[in-house]
């Protein structure tokens, strides 16, 4: 009987690791698309190089995400992939279409746009559009540190040169 408890114990541990596994490879395929158009913003904002480094720390879990371009930034590339509507708030379905096409199941899905809409409602306000973007950004990280679900950003990285 304790033989098999075990035996129960290991399977769901393996199942919970290569859960939360799974969902880093979906943050990471979703960070690596959603950065693809990075120099494209830069160019149509006249963002500093600075922006760069703010994106490589972005996932490091001590890393205060501070300078207000890189809101500006994201709400850029958000534009870009349709993720945003004309509210600049969360469009839900193409959110949650985005999440699938990089792997999430509909509930990982689900539970990505719960935590966005989550952070929307729950960040400081600010009249600034760049800095509340940032603000949202912000806890949306910490909430994907509290699942451990943030990917490595050198694997990021490594992925993004690959394919440059």
């Amino acid at each position: 009987m304790i033989f098999t408890s075990r035996v129960i114990l290991l399977l769901v541990a393996v199942f919970v690791l290569s859960e939360v596994e799974s969902s880093k490879d979906v943050m990471k395929e979703m960070s690596i698309n959603f950065g693809k158009a990075l120099d494209t913003c830069k160019k149509e904002l006249d963002l500093s190089d600075s922006i760069n480094s703010e994106f490589y720390n972005f996932w490091k879990e001590d890393y205060q995400l501070s300078n207000r371009q890189t809101g500006c930034a994201i709400i850029c590339l958000s534009s870009k992939l349709n993720l945003l509507d004309e509210n600049l708030n969360l469009h839900h379905g193409n959110a949650h279409e985005f999440a699938k096409k990089h792997g999430a199941d509909d509930a990982m899905a689900q539970q990505l746009l719960d935590l966005i809409h989550q952070c929307e409602k729950t960040a400081p306000k600010e009249p600034d559009e760049c800095i509340q973007a940032l603000n949202v950004s912000k806890c949306f990280k910490a909430e994907i540190h509290k699942l451990d679900w943030a990917p490595s950003m050198d694997v990021v990285v490594a992925e993004v040169l690959t394919e440059i």
